[in-house]
């Protein structure tokens, strides 16, 4: 049998081999017109000028000096676009307030009127070019910014060989624009913009023995990468945008329409004054210190067993419910009950009720996840009477000595996310220690009997209601 399977596999090995060069994509896609960013259709809308302003950009380029991140080899590829004038020219065509004159290349522009003229000349052909065109504003500024992983993360699950995980890192460009003066050097205004780019990846695999010498092997996987390049293109076109409306309001230049302009320019600062509400930081994460405020009910699902002297424990469900009180937007108090069973395989399985009492700390309160930690204490009751308990022998020879009530001390952990201010999702491990031990009939040794739980439930404002 291992020789037929080593020489299929042999075959199979020489087939893939064989096959290699053949491998192709199924598909190509066919060219398309370019992709816009999320913000030149509004840019497009903006109402016309009364007069369009002549403007020139000479050089509107990368300041960062940035190459892109590696970690085998030394990359000269730059991190973000070295084409940034040429898309800061697209979006002054697309707002249609601009004439943009050509002054990067400007030399090239420049050596070609020299051979018409030349041209002309020796044809005996008198007519001259007409004379450029000169800017009445330069618009000057780059990206000045681009910081890689200001927040990174992940999760993962394995188990006998069997997995899934996730990734993800924020990074995040910065662009600066000022618009200039060309008669006087003065600079007329100045704007800037923030771009996060985000990159995500899933993926999931086997790795396990499904035989004696039979290994299964199978991976999948999905990456998404933001394009640094749109990234860089909204945030042109987004300051691009806000310097047309903050130079109107400073009389610098004028609408044909006001008051289409003023309802356009309304809409803008109604979306700004909404995103300012939520007092972003400087990773670019909302910030909100109402979300843990007041009091909170959270029925819960709890699914957990016990650590004792006797051994199989069982594992069962139960839930719970909570209330807590926020007297700070970073420290509660919680008081919890939970109904349950605890038990051990073929000897015992009886329901209890635990309660305790916890003081909460969230180490990130003002965002909408935070990892949390109590400590306090409680107690956990059985629903039947101990007397029946009492001195009966349990089949391993032991004698029962449960006593129906037994104190705790508790400590938890977990994450804490808010979907709003009135509601939100919790998940936790709660641990608690016994202090008079015996909770599964058994005293035994120096260290007490444990009872844990996995926690989740969701979190509910008593506002809801309202």
């Amino acid at each position: 049998m291992a020789k037929i399977f080593s020489i299929t596999t042999l075959l199979l090995i020489v087939g893939l081999t064989a096959c290699a060069p053949s491998m192709q994509p199924f598909y190509t896609e066919s060219v398309r017109p370019g992709i816009e960013s999320k913000v030149s259709p509004s840019l497009k809308k903006l109402p016309a000028p009364n007069d369009k302003i002549v403007a020139a950009v000479y050089r509107f380029g990368d300041q960062t000096g940035q190459y892109k991140p590696s970690e085998t080899v030394a990359s000269w590829s730059t991190a973000v676009t070295q084409g940034s004038t040429t898309i800061l020219i697209k979006a002054m065509e697309n707002s249609g307030w601009f004439v943009p004159i050509e002054r990067e290349n400007i030399s090239n522009l420049l050596n070609e009127r020299k051979i018409i003229n030349s041209t002309r000349m020796q044809n005996n052909d008198n007519s001259g070019l007409p004379p450029l065109l000169f800017a009445g504003v330069l618009l000057e500024g780059g990206i000045i910014g681009y910081d890689t992983n200001i927040i990174t993360g992940g999760a993962g699950v394995r188990y006998l060989g069997s997995g899934a995980s996730g990734q993800y890192r924020k990074d995040q460009v910065t662009i600066y624009l000022r618009a200039v003066s060309t008669q006087t050097g003065r600079i007329l205004k100045t704007v800037h913009t923030t771009k996060s780019i985000i990159s995500q990846e899933l993926q999931g695999g086997v790795f396990k023995f499904i035989d004696t010498n039979r290994l299964l092997e199978t991976e999948a996987g999905y990456t998404f990468n933001e394009p640094p390049v749109m990234a860089v293109t909204e945030a042109i076109d987004e300051a691009l945008k806000m310097l047309v409306i903050e130079g109107v309001d400073s009389g610098l230049w004028s609408p044909s329409d006001q008051d289409q302009f003023n309802g356009y320019k309304n809409q803008f600062f109604s979306a700004r004054e909404q995103q300012e509400e939520k007092e972003v930081d400087y990773f670019g994460l909302e910030r909100n210190k109402n979300l843990r405020t007041g009091l909170f009910v959270t029925p819960g699902f709890i699914y957990g067993s016990h650590i004792g002297s006797l051994p199989n424990p069982k594992y069962l469900a139960g839930g719970s419910l909570q209330l807590e009180y926020f007297f700070v937007p970073s420290i509660s108090v919680v008081g919890n009950g939970q109904l349950s069973r605890i038990g051990n395989v073929d000897l015992f399985s009886e329901n209890y009720i635990g309660f305790d009492l916890k003081l909460r700390k969230y180490f990130t309160p003002d965002y909408q996840l935070s990892p949390y930690f109590g400590l306090g204490g409680g107690g956990i009751i059985y629903e039947r009477s101990p007397i029946l308990y009492q001195g009966a022998r349990l089949p391993n020879g032991s004698i029962w000595f449960g006593n129906g009530m037994y104190w705790t001390a508790n400590a938890q952990a977990g994450l804490d996310y808010r979907i709003s201010d009135i509601i939100g999702i919790q998940v936790g491990f709660d641990y608690r220690y016994l202090i008079n031990d015996g909770l599964d009939g058994v005293k035994q040794g120096r260290i007490h009997d444990q009872q844990w739980n996995i926690v989740t439930g969701i979190t509910i404002s008593p506002q809801i209601f309202n």
